[in-house]
């Protein structure tokens, strides 16, 4: 959650917001690409990536296949109306 001040009357009050804007629509597709790239960053992709850049030796398929799970997963959620509050669930996503 992040925090903002609130100034109300030259008061200040800290306010927790959620992750969704003020009006409470939901997830947004940019929350879900969030989402989306912090499970392939975990993953170890990035990492691998460079190191085969690096090295030569090419990256292991199950993360490429892993990375196009995620990317496609990402982009059915993205798709939704509206798009299920709890999409960081891991039952949306491919088990690494």
């Amino acid at each position: 959650m992040r925090m903002f001040k609130v100034i109300e009357g030259g008061r200040g009050q800290a306010v927790q917001m959620d992750d969704w804007s003020e009006e409470r629509r939901g997830p947004s597709r940019d929350d879900v690409r969030r989402e989306a790239a912090r499970r392939i960053s975990e993953s170890g992709y990035h990492l691998s990536r460079i190191r085969e850049f690096a090295t030569g030796v090419p990256m292991l398929a199950s993360l490429k296949y892993l990375s196009l799970q995620i990317d496609f997963a990402a982009e059915t959620l993205s798709r939704l109306d509206p798009i299920p509050e709890d999409f960081r669930s891991d039952g949306y996503w491919p088990a690494g």
